[in-house]
């Protein structure tokens, strides 16, 4: 079966045309300034990156456009849409409504957007993008797949916050968690790697990118996981400050005269590792860049990234009363060796050792702790697509 996956943003698309048989890619993409200008890059398999800009005023206009590139007979990979047998959809948020992928009905589609409260900018684009493919494919079966689903299976203690208890009750605040699909993929792909059974480990999954996030693995199951009823808790990350004193936003609302949004949005797109470097920038390499030329503001924004990692790594340690394996994984985790180093410094207290060596790997699947570390370290490139086209196949075949 061809399996079509669609992950909608507010002003952006990325696809993935995926023979789940072979699980190879035929042709992948990504449309951007959705609704202001529009860009296209479409990478049919063998045939090299087009870049175009097509008219994109929506998301419906945006995936007609996609439809077209992955039938045209230059850059097409399909000779009809009828090669497509279902359309996996990412959606950011399923609140407690949804503990797994499921097929998309009308009642999943009011439930979504239920949920829109806790995404207001991910989950409605989500439905704009099922809507779209619904419209232009009205034959093909639809699946939903969550970022929250894979931390449902989290115990009251770890979601729960310490506030008073009908604002759950009532309004389902709690720690919710995202990357979910790629936390799921890396871990299950640990175990393969090291011949076991995820049921058998304990794994702490480092979700390593622009955004971030880390999750205690017991048993194939989340236990805990960083980000909260937001992606804005938990480590600091490209421009998101993370863990932080919630005083701290009415001192600068008081201070600068902004309301709580405003303020909010100051640690979404301001702070991080952008916010720490003095506005370097929120990309890593050029953060490195600035440190290596001396710049004081660089090292330390680097310095405590890693060191937050470290503390959530070792928090979960305790919380499953021991780890057999920590996976790095997504842009940062998986390219990034000196990070890498710079996290695991802190880990000796754990038995956890780092084979520089083996640690010069970029992108590739590896091992990279020592023979006798105590803890295997690895290095597993992520791919939410290929999850989300699994759960698609499970649930449509």
């Amino acid at each position: 079966m061809k399996v079509l996956v669609i992950n909608c943003g507010s002003s952006s698309l990325k696809y993935q045309l995926i023979d789940s048989d072979t699980e190879i890619v035929l042709a992948k993409g990504l449309c951007e300034r959705i609704g202001i200008d529009g860009a296209l890059t479409h990478e049919p398999s063998g045939k090299g990156k087009f870049k175009s800009t097509p008219a994109m005023p929506d998301h419906k206009t945006a995936i007609g456009i996609v439809l077209e590139q992955l039938t045209d007979a230059e850059v097409g990979v399909i000779a009809s849409l009828d090669e497509v047998g279902a359309v996996g959809h990412r959606i950011v948020h399923g609140g407690e409504k949804f503990t797994k992928s499921c097929i998309i009905t009308d009642e999943v589609l009011k439930q979504v957007e239920e949920c829109s409260v806790f995404a207001p900018l991910h989950n409605p684009a989500g439905l704009i993008g099922v809507r779209a493919c619904k419209e232009l494919m009205p034959n093909l079966q639809m699946v939903a797949v969550f970022d929250t689903a894979f931390h449902q299976t989290m115990p009251e203690k770890a979601y729960l916050y310490g506030i008073p208890r009908k604002y759950y009750d009532e309004d389902g605040i709690r720690r919710y968690g995202f990357h979910g699909t790629s936390h799921q993929f890396v871990s299950a792909e640990t175990a393969k790697m090291l011949g076991k059974d995820v049921k058998d480990l304990n794994i702490i999954v480092c979700h390593l990118g622009n955004g971030a996030s880390v999750t205690a693995v017991k048993g194939g199951e989340s236990v805990d996981t960083s980000m909260g009823l937001t992606p804005l808790e938990g480590l600091i990350m490209g421009t998101r400050s993370g863990d932080l004193d919630p005083a701290i936003i009415e001192f600068i609302a008081n201070k600068e005269n902004k309301t709580a949004s405003e303020v909010l949005n100051i640690l979404n797109k301001e702070s991080g590792v952008l916010g720490l470097s003095g506005g370097i920038s929120s990309d890593f390499r050029d953060v490195k860049a600035a440190k290596a030329e001396g710049n004081k503001a660089a090292s330390a924004a680097l310095d405590a990234y890693a060191y937050r990692v470290a503390k959530y790594i070792g928090a979960y340690t305790v919380a499953m009363n021991g780890v057999d394996a920590i996976a790095f994984t997504a842009g940062l985790g998986e390219n990034d060796d000196v990070t890498r180093v710079a996290i695991c410094e802190y880990l000796g207290c754990i038995g956890a050792t780092i084979d520089e060596q083996k640690n010069n790997v970029h992108g590739d699947a590896a091992v990279i702790s020592t023979d006798d570390s105590k803890v295997t370290l690895l290095c597993i490139p992520t791919n939410e697509e290929l999850m989300i086209a699994r759960d698609t196949v499970a649930l449509t075949k």
